[in-house]
């Protein structure tokens, strides 16, 4: 091995154990420690040392490891976080993942969907699984806040199964101006769902 190859995968296993387990990364991670062909090298000997994990093509994870239950999965955020900057796409939660993130549903979703404005697509993710489904840029105007992702869980509970328990933990867990938001964003939900975010938000500051 080469002096070079050896730094760049030396800087590349530095960078990855900065970061620290449950770190999931893309060759493009790595553009300004040396050439495609370097990283993509180096990426394949810690690949084969089991010191990195490869979630998909040009997807990898730094794996979590417990002492009992031996290697996790990867966080959905992680991966999404990671598809997001690779692909140069934005992404909002949405359905019962969108409802479970704000504590208004207790399951689970084994298949996590985000909405995108890039092409949609299935990554698996140990026994779940990522959907992203292209939609519309209206849908996709307030991804990446707040309001963004209480629209996406209301829309999955439905006009009937927004009570006011629901409401009441939504305005004890967002923050005043993250409620005041919701006011500004309001144009882009749905007119039943008005009158809702009018009573997560009222006595925002």
């Amino acid at each position: 091995m080469g002096k070079h190859a050896q730094s760049v995968d030396t800087q590349i296993l530095d960078r990855i154990q900065t970061h620290g387990p449950g770190w999931v990364f893309t060759p493009a991670d790595f553009s300004d420690l040396g050439s495609r062909t370097a990283v993509a090298t180096a990426l394949k000997r810690h690949k084969a040392a089991e010191t990195i994990r490869q979630i998909e093509r040009g997807l990898y994870d730094y794996p979590q490891t417990h002492r009992e239950l031996g290697m996790l999965s990867p966080s959905i955020d992680a991966v999404a976080t990671a598809l997001a900057g690779k692909h140069q796409i934005r992404l909002q939660p949405s359905g019962a993942y969108a409802a479970n993130l704000l504590r208004l549903s207790e399951q689970v979703p084994m298949k996590v969907v985000f909405l995108t404005d890039g092409p949609s697509r299935r990554v698996k993710v140990g026994t779940r699984e990522i959907i992203l489904k292209r939609t519309t840029p209206r849908n996709m105007a307030a991804a990446g806040r707040t309001s963004g992702l209480v629209i996406e869980a209301l829309r999955y509970l439905g006009k009937d199964h927004i009570t006011p328990d629901r409401i009441a933990t939504l305005r004890s867990l967002l923050s005043s101006a993250d409620r005041k938001r919701l006011l500004t964003d309001l144009s882009l939900a749905p007119a039943w769902m008005h009158p809702l975010l009018r009573a997560v938000a009222e006595g925002a500051e």
